[in-house]
């Protein structure tokens, strides 16, 4: 019985990380579209041209600790700073998009 219920689970664990939601679920290709209308004229390759430290580079978004989904999204959807709320002006599902957009090309280094 040990036995039994040990394999039902292993095959459940399985099951659940295998398909399970991916973990950028936005569209980056609709993403990179997206941020070259609306990102790129402060955030090109990547960098930041209004605070130069706070680049969109791996190591400043984990520094900073937007080196998420859910941060970048909150980011994009409040804005903060110098950096202006889209809310209005891009919809939920495209602003996941450029979110997903961004950890991509991040962990790329910007670099393709």
């Amino acid at each position: 019985m040990k036995r039994l219920l040990s394999i039902a689970l292993l095959a459940f664990a399985i099951l659940t990380v295998g398909f399970g939601r991916p973990a950028l679920a936005g569209d980056a290709a609709k993403g990179a579209k997206l941020f070259s209308a609306n990102c790129a004229a402060c955030h090109i390759g990547g960098g930041n041209v209004v605070m130069a430290m706070k680049t969109l580079k791996s190591a400043a978004l984990e520094k900073y600790g937007m080196n998420s989904l859910e941060a970048i999204t909150t980011q994009v959807t409040k804005g903060k700073n110098a950096m202006p709320a889209f809310a209005g002006r891009l919809k939920p599902e495209q602003i996941e998009d450029v979110a997903t957009y961004v950890l991509e090309q991040s962990a790329k280094d910007w670099k393709g």
